[in-house]
């Protein structure tokens, strides 16, 4: 979700006049909410630039509370307060100065412009540094709205802002480097640098090396010296992915270095302080290996802290269409490949057990995307391991549907060829001139509507929009 505005309001169709009058002066997104639901749409609007809130509706003693809750949520974010202007609300006064703005109902456009435009001059992220806005970007991985997930991102934001040591369990390809990412760039940690390392993918004798740095000629092949991750990571968070799978002999080295913040250089007799905050993460149960002898009991429990659980992707599937649509745009932003799965594609996949969870799930767009640019993935074009799990029955039914609805199409028609005239044409004004053709007959049809327009143009609004500016294309005044 990219929402820019948000409009909080128990009364929808009140929120939802709002909402359009906002998109028709902002041109951006701008969704409307209950007060049950606002939470789910912060969370997952890493764009959201600021909140109009409307609580005339709501008890007076309930207000405080409210506002409490929603600006520790989104402390970015610009606040809007909205009253009748006939029966003034009762914000708290402490909260007088926090919010940005104050609207009267019945609202005007003279009213609204001055707002929109204190909110455009100043980015609610501009002092939070790219990082910020990197983290951001993160925490739509996080995106779904089945308990467990939802769950997951209540634990980040509560454990972000300390500094205590986290331990993220889950299984390959469920997004522990995601979290361990979202807990560093939403804590006050985020203006340092957050350095990852495999520790199952490192041979033995030099992840020594990697974790603490060597001094020039300390073994065969040290030329120069060479920091460690723990000094690269100075000031910011260390994520040891894989720590089950640290040698014994190491994790004796990296529990003093837990316990005293201090370590030393490979081949150097001289001890370095530590400031950093360490993010663990394992896909395997440290218990067993406890029992087995294979994990230091002292190290876990010193890692073990703020234990967080990624579930894995079999266990959230009603998070499948909400991750297939995320995933499908990041590919539109980074490839400029488009792909769109059917009905019936989508009802396969929730079938499908997901042993490599997300990971998966993002390769398999990324194929389909290939294979099917700017189509519409159906049943049979699913890998065949996909289609497996799904019940014959079902898919039966849905190959009946699918036929009968190519039966009922009607038959494409064979362009006839255009002759040229014989002293040519300017092929880039001819296609200007059919575009803008179209663009004024959809926005026709459309009653000036530049939403309803795009859509009879296959297209976004944002995309219509640029168009309409290149070609000096005015919406008609019914738009507004």
């Amino acid at each position: 979700m990219k929402t820019a505005l948000l409009v909080i309001d128990d009364d929808l169709q009140r929120a939802e006049e709002l909402s359009l009058l906002l998109r028709f002066m902002e041109e951006s997104h701008v969704a409307c909410t209950a007060f049950a639901d606002w939470r789910t749409h912060v969370e997952n609007s890493p764009d959201l630039r600021a909140i109009f809130l409307d609580a005339g509706e709501v008890a007076p003693t309930e207000v405080s509370a409210i506002l409490q809750t929603l600006q520790a949520a989104a402390p970015q974010v610009d606040l809007v307060l909205i009253e009748d202007a006939e029966r003034p609300a009762r914000w708290p006064a402490a909260l007088e100065v926090d919010c940005r703005a104050r609207l009267s109902r019945p609202f005007r456009h003279s009213q609204l412009g001055p707002v929109l435009a204190k909110l455009q001059r100043r980015d609610p992220r501009a002092g939070r540094g790219a990082q910020d806005r990197r983290g951001a970007e993160l925490f739509r991985s996080l995106i779904g709205h089945s308990p467990t997930i939802v769950r997951v991102r209540e634990l980040v934001q509560r454990v972000a802002p300390s500094e205590a040591t986290v331990l993220i369990l889950g299984e390959s390809g469920t997004g522990k480097e995601v979290v361990a990412r979202n807990i560093h760039y939403f804590s006050p940690r985020s203006h340092g640098p957050f350095v990852p390392i495999n520790c199952g993918a490192i041979p033995d004798n030099l992840l020594e090396s990697e974790l603490f740095g060597h001094e020039k000629g300390a073994f065969t092949g040290a030329i120069s010296a060479r920091r460690g991750r723990f000094e690269l990571a100075q000031g910011g968070t260390l994520f040891l992915d894989e720590i089950g799978d640290m040698p014994l002999n190491m994790q004796v080295k990296l529990l003093r270095v837990l316990q005293e913040h201090t370590f030393e250089r490979v081949g150097s007799d001289r001890s370095l302080k530590t400031d950093v905050r360490i993010i663990a993460a394992t896909h395997r149960r440290l218990e067993d290996l406890i029992e087995a002898g294979q994990f230091r009991e002292d190290l876990y429990y010193r890692l073990n802290v703020f234990p967080i659980e990624t579930p894995p992707l079999r266990e959230r599937s009603e998070d499948l269409p909400l991750l297939i649509q995320d995933l499908g745009e990041r590919i539109a932003h980074e490839q400029r490949l488009r792909v769109t799965l059917g009905p019936a594609a989508l009802r396969c996949l929730g079938y499908y057990p997901w042993p490599g969870n997300v990971r998966e799930l993002a390769n398999l767009m990324e194929r389909l995307a290939i294979l099917q640019p700017d189509g519409v993935v159906g049943l049979d074009d699913l890998p065949s391991k996909f289609r497996a799990y799904y019940p014959e029955e079902l898919a039966a039914a849905d190959a009946t549907v699918e036929r009968a609805m190519l039966a009922a199409a009607p038959p494409p028609v064979p362009s006839e060829p255009i002759n040229l005239p014989p002293d040519g044409l300017d092929l880039r004004q001819h296609i200007i001139d059919i575009e803008s053709s179209l663009i004024h007959s959809a926005l026709e049809d459309a009653n000036g509507v530049v939403a309803h327009a795009a859509t009879l143009l296959k297209m976004r609004r944002t995309t219509l929009v640029e168009k309409m500016r290149k070609y000096r294309i005015k919406r008609d005044e019914e738009d507004e």
